[in-house]
């Protein structure tokens, strides 16, 4: 949003400060992770999908076995950059920002039996050879149909909130949308898109990642069936790769819980249904 060129009347100083930006924030080039910190976050990438209540030191020693030696600091700074934590039930001490209200958990002993009732999100660290990304789902939790998804190369909440938007024009409203605290679906900007739309809004209990499970298996599978098999060396061919595989996955991978069908079917059978028991 800041206009580069000199010729402009108005200084940069002056359009940072219009626009509420630290001035220093606009001249910082952030510095590219070495080789060996990219190839410790894939590591770790790995170990988290498989045990994500490692914490920093848990995971100083699981990639000691893989006789990969880090310090624990280093690793520290990195889960902090891949947005991840170690998951276990911790108490809520910190005050509430009133500009990020935490809203209750509403799935718990809820029957969920159709599509379009329930609709969830979560964010996840992708790594490729070069550099990482971070990527978004929104997915229906009956059917387990991914509905949009996003890529971006940081944790911010715009790519969370077009995500959403995609989602809410393609597909009919959910009763319940369903999301993790992180502060991109906690912001008011996230929040007012589902609350315009008379959307329940739903939050996971802190640390309880279990909450939100279904999308947690959808990472995995991502993971092992297409990004840990690809030598993924761009972000062009992770934007191509991801939608050729989301593909795969939503109308020929074959789900076992319904039987072989793919989640568009069973999106598609549940919403027809739905429609034909509203229209009798």
């Amino acid at each position: 949003m800041v206009d580069q060129n000199k010729t402009n009347i108005i200084s940069i100083r002056k359009q940072c400060q219009v626009l509420g930006l630290n001035r220093s924030s606009y001249y910082y080039h952030p510095q590219e992770e070495s080789p060996k910190n990219l190839d410790a976050m894939r590591r770790m990438d790995e170990l988290y999908l498989k045990y994500p209540f490692y914490g920093s030191r848990k995971m100083v020693l699981a990639l000691k076995q893989q006789g990969f030696l880090v310090c624990r600091d280093r690793i520290r700074r990195l889960m902090k950059v891949m947005g991840i934590t170690a998951i276990y039930q911790k108490p809520n001490t910190s005050q509430k920002n009133p500009d990020h209200k935490i809203y209750p958990y509403l799935l718990r002993n809820l029957t969920i039996d159709r599509a379009n009732q329930v609709w969830a999100t979560d964010i996840t660290y992708v790594p490729t050879a070069k550099d990482f990304m971070y990527l978004i789902a929104v997915i229906d939790w009956y059917s387990r149909k991914i509905l949009s998804w996003r890529l971006s190369n940081s944790l911010d909440s715009y790519f969370c909130r077009e995500a959403l938007k995609e989602a809410l024009i393609k597909f009919p409203n959910p009763d319940v949308f369903n999301t993790d605290q992180g502060y991109q679906f906690t912001s008011m900007a996230f929040t007012k898109v589902l609350k315009d739309q008379g959307i329940q809004i739903s939050m996971d209990g802190k640390g309880r990642w279990r909450d939100n499970v279904k999308i947690e298996r959808f990472w995995r599978s991502y993971k092992y069936e297409y990004l840990y098999l690809t030598e993924v060396d761009s972000v062009k061919n992770l934007q191509k790769g991801t939608a050729d595989w989301i593909d795969f996955y939503n109308n020929k991978r074959p789900h076992a819980t319904f039987n072989g069908q793919t989640p568009h079917q069973v999106y598609t059978k549940s919403s027809s249904k739905r429609m034909i028991t509203k229209a009798a």
